[in-house]
């Protein structure tokens, strides 16, 4: 492990990046199309970020690209329903291993 690095550095890289992708599905819902300028100008994300999480979200199924712009996939509902519980348990998950 590099020197000055935390042991939770890589969970909160993670859990940032989670709520990247779930701020984008939530922008692409409720302005779609929309594409990468006005979502990067949108949430403040550079460029090559937006761009990445649209990949991934292409990938897992949740965006579809269009001429337009991207679009949610009908997959959006679930996952989101889906995304608070895992992040629920999450939350638990940690509560159990606060030293308070």
């Amino acid at each position: 492990m590099a020197e000055g690095t935390s042991i939770f550095d890589r969970a909160f890289e993670e859990i940032e990046l989670i709520g990247r992708h779930i701020d984008m599905l939530k922008v692409t819902k409720k302005m779609q199309p929309i594409g990468i300028i006005r979502l990067s100008e949108v949430l403040d994300i550079p460029k090559h970020k937006v761009r990445y999480s649209l990949r991934l979200l292409e990938k897992e199924g949740l965006i579809i690209a269009t001429n337009e712009g991207a679009m949610v996939s009908d997959r959006y509902e679930e996952f989101i329903r889906s995304a608070s519980v895992r992040l629920e348990d999450l939350i638990q998950q940690i509560n159990k291993i606060t030293p308070i």
